[in-house]
């Protein structure tokens, strides 16, 4: 029988190197009771990190148009990742705690990113300003916005196994965000995981193309092709999506519009792993612990199922900030199709 993981309160879970054991295990689809213990308790302690940042950019975008979210990185998604990177430790995955920032632009965004860089409290920036700056310079499939890694750091005796762990922000502007949103959604309602470079190759490319059309018509930037004309990168992506019938499927999704978050703020989302949209369950918590004990209940009870925990300040935040779990790719149609049309300077006519 496996060892129970030692008892060690100055860490959640044990260790780190018990943590990223764990991890190991779930990679090597080896993991005991123990392994999952370790890894349940591990998460947990990234709740009050998450309590923490959300206080502090709540304060500090407070009567501005900027939407704040959190959210605990899917048991599923870790694992995944785990599964995708041999060489990924899981006590330095530093993306497992998240919140999430949208701007209106692009100024917005780095003039925020810049007061956050000058504040004064003692969690740690672990990364230079443009180590994750993927604005100034996109990735090849066109994902844009900004990253940055903070270490938790805290005083209190309380707060002491806490110290250290890491936690994500993201930064995108609206337009960003819906071209990011619809990646995502591609990969819950196809076989192909843009994301994740895997599937079928020309999703990720007409997305590719799509992003340079968000980033020159409205940002006055530019993403994945610079080098292209405007007309090739509009012709380029009307090709794809001749072949994939990319808008037309994402106009068809049912976007659960009777799934609207209610008042209480920490939501649990339960979906099919298969990505049958219709079958979107949600859950509503007031209290953000009752919320983690219960989704760490429901990944036990549902396996077959893909649920996480999202909270936001305003209950309306939660669905613009997380439209990936609701299927809604609708700005992203909205902004390509018009895109199109000012690149060549005509009517484009589109699939269906």
């Amino acid at each position: 029988m496996a060892a129970a993981p030692p008892n060690n309160p100055q860490f959640p879970g044990g260790s780190k190197e018990r943590v990223s054991r764990a991890g190991d295990a779930i990679r090597n689809r080896a993991a005991t009771i123990y392994d999952f213990d370790v890894i349940n308790k591990w998460r947990a302690a990234h709740r009050p990190v998450l309590n923490t940042f959300q206080a502090i950019l709540r304060n500090r975008t407070h009567g501005k148009d900027i939407i704040v979210a959190q959210r605990h990185k899917r048991r599923s998604t870790i694992f995944d990742k785990l599964r995708r990177l041999p060489g990924m430790r899981l006590a330095r995955m530093d993306d497992v705690a998240g919140c999430r920032l949208i701007f209106k632009t692009a100024e917005e965004l780095y003039a925020f990113r810049k007061t956050l860089h000058e504040a004064r409290f003692n969690h740690e920036l672990k990364n230079e300003p443009d180590k994750y700056d993927y604005i100034k310079r996109p990735k090849p499939s066109g994902y844009r916005g900004v990253h940055d890694v903070y270490a938790y750091d805290v005083n209190s005796e309380h707060g002491k196994p806490y110290k250290g762990l890491l936690i994500e922000l993201q930064y995108r502007t609206i337009h960003q965000h819906a071209w990011a949103t619809a990646v995502e959604v591609i990969g819950l309602i196809t076989e192909a995981q843009p994301k994740f470079q895997k599937g079928d190759q020309r999703y990720e490319e007409a997305m590719s193309y799509a992003s340079e059309i968000i980033a020159r018509v409205y940002e006055d930037s530019n993403s994945a092709h610079i080098e292209l004309p405007d007309e090739e990168v509009v012709r380029r992506f009307l090709d794809l999506d001749q072949e994939l019938g990319l808008l037309r499927l994402l106009r068809a999704l049912n976007t659960a519009q009777e799934k609207e978050p209610t008042e209480y703020r920490n939501m649990i989302l339960i979906f099919d792993a298969e990505g049958k949209i219709e079958d979107l369950e949600t859950v509503s918590f007031r209290d953000a612990t009752d919320a983690l004990r219960e989704l760490f209940r429901l990944e036990i009870e549902k396996p077959g199922k893909d649920i996480v925990l999202v909270r936001a300040d305003k209950s309306e935040d939660v669905r613009i900030a997380f439209k990936n779990y609701f299927s809604d790719a609708k700005e992203f149609i909205q902004l390509v199709e018009d895109g199109c049309n000012k690149l060549v300077g005509r009517k484009v006519v589109f699939q269906g």
